[in-house]
């Protein structure tokens, strides 16, 4: 698989890994990578105060990072590390467990009554034998496959579960276009239990509480540890699941650990390239159909993108009608939108429309984007406009007026024609600004096209190809565009008319 060549390149650390890590104690000055809002993320601020603490927004960030040298070590939990080493034997632990935390479902500060009756579910599972099989199977044996859930009756309601989708086995995964895992089987089952249908919303993992306390979620279901912090702002369940804290790396910088032999390719470079390319797009694209994630990314991304545009055209067109206009408290009202919202990280929009404007309504994380990037679009989009118009002479308006034309009939037909000419190649380069803006959209729950990446990696750990496949596919979206609005720009163009006019005879 092509993955980490650049890895030879780094030697941050290299003086101390010589003889390699024989202790958690000799990471006191390194780089270390957790888990952005974990409990091993304050762990590591607080018990290695000179190192160097990498935060990452999902664990196969991490990982990554960890086999591309950029850091030396990382804290994760045990039960996902020992998936992991059956799935990368370069992967090794450094020393003993650094700690053990209590995995809990969590719910609404004073939502007694669902809180309640995931306890009585697990208390029954655990008594029923359920939950041993449960455990046998994802924690011990590596058993993959999920079972068939039969249903008591027919569901009743619906209750939204937030979930990292990425954090690997044995509890959370993305597999053949589902989520599986154990605590996906045991949410399976409390749903059966409580008689409603279990629909899960990917998030990030710092994410998760304050998509909780907005009710933009029900209850968290992914991998969450009991803290006293956490403990103020949810209520947890009883616990399911002990874990302990480890730190891992590569085993080439272990001490006693024996690191795996690299494998010599045969042939030249360019064979190598070959070979190596052909196996990752075999891993990202075609095992367990991947590729559908990738289409229905891509679908999400184009669909936000042009929703976002039309809307945000519209909006800027009003708020360019305000900036011009003769009343003060209009004029003002413009200037303060476009103010705030070219000055305000799109990021910030939408996670304030999200998380707050929407807070207690049950909208479409889709919508949201939509309404966030339009309102951004529009800021600038209004600017735009009204350059273009004033840069018209105003002596076309006088002669309008003069051949009889009301100032709406000038407007119509002599000022937005040259206007639209002018600001086609502006437009068109803030069009493509928003395309590429729409990547972020991961953050408020979307499975979008860098999310759909982001979940192949969380199961190949190849940083290279889906990266290179995702930006080829941005680009293929921003190239279909401009050549779209090229060709507008054109039709409109009177001087492109006249060229294509066949003159007479």
């Amino acid at each position: 698989m092509i993955l980490m060549t650049l890895a030879a390149c780094d030697n941050g650390g290299e003086g101390s890994r010589k003889q390699g890590y024989a202790a958690v104690e000799e990471l006191k000055s390194e780089r270390i990578g957790v888990l952005l809002g974990s409990t091993h993320d304050r762990y590591a601020a607080s018990h290695f105060p000179q190192a160097q603490i990498f935060q990452y927004k999902s664990p196969s960030d991490m990982v990554v990072a960890v086999k591309s040298g950029k850091v030396d070590a990382a804290i994760y939990s045990s039960a996902e590390l020992e998936e992991l080493m059956r799935q990368q034997q370069d992967i090794g632990i450094i020393g003993k467990s650094l700690y053990s935390t209590m995995l809990a479902m969590a719910f609404h500060k004073g939502d007694d009554e669902l809180r309640t009756s995931f306890n009585r579910f697990l208390a029954s599972i655990k008594q029923n034998g359920v939950y041993d099989d449960m455990s046998t199977r994802w924690t011990k044996t590596g058993n993959h496959e999920m079972p068939v859930i039969p249903e008591s009756k027919p569901a009743t309601g619906t209750l939204v579960v937030g979930m990292v989708h990425d954090m690997g086995f044995p509890f959370i995964t993305v597999q053949n276009n589902r989520l599986v895992g154990f605590n996906v089987e045991m949410l399976d089952r409390f749903g059966v239990f409580v008689g409603r249908k279990i629909e899960y919303v990917s998030l990030d993992f710092g994410s998760l509480i304050a998509a909780l306390e907005s009710r933009k979620i029900d209850m968290i279901g992914s991998v969450i540890s009991i803290t006293p912090e956490r403990a103020k702002s949810v209520d947890f369940s009883d616990p399911y699941y002990e874990e302990q804290a480890k730190v891992f790396a590569l085993k080439k910088n272990i001490a006693g650990a024996i690191p795996e032999t690299d494998k010599k390719s045969d042939g030249n470079i360019l064979t190598r390239f070959l070979s190596g390319t052909a196996e990752s797009f075999q891993s990202n694209i075609i095992q367990e159909n991947r590729w559908r994630l990738i289409v229905r990314g891509l679908w999400v991304t184009v669909v936000i993108s042009f929703l976002s545009t039309l809307f945000g055209t519209v909006l800027g067109g009003a708020v360019c009608f305000l900036r011009m206009s003769n009343n003060v408290f209009f004029r003002s009202f413009a200037r303060a939108y476009i103010s705030v919202m070219r000055g305000t990280p799109v990021l910030v929009v939408l996670m304030l429309i999200f998380y707050v404007v929407f807070a207690s309504v049950n909208i479409d994380p889709v919508v949201v984007a939509v309404f966030a990037f339009g309102m951004n679009f529009a800021a600038y989009a209004a600017e735009i406009y009204r350059a273009g118009i004033e840069g018209i002479d105003r002596g076309q308006r006088e002669a309008g007026i003069a051949m009889g034309f009301s100032r709406t009939e000038t407007f119509r037909h002599i000022i937005i024609p040259q206007t639209v000419m002018r600001i086609l190649p502006v437009y068109k380069g803030e069009f493509i600004s928003l395309v590429k803006m729409t990547s972020i959209v991961g953050y408020i729950a979307v499975q979008d096209l860098t999310k759909a990446s982001d979940i192949i990696r969380s199961r190949t750990f190849d940083a290279f190809f889906p990266i290179i496949m995702v930006a080829v596919l941005y680009y293929f979206i921003s190239w279909t565009l401009l050549l779209f609005i090229g060709y507008l720009e054109k039709t409109i163009n009177p001087r492109f008319k006249r060229r294509t006019v066949p003159q007479q005879a």
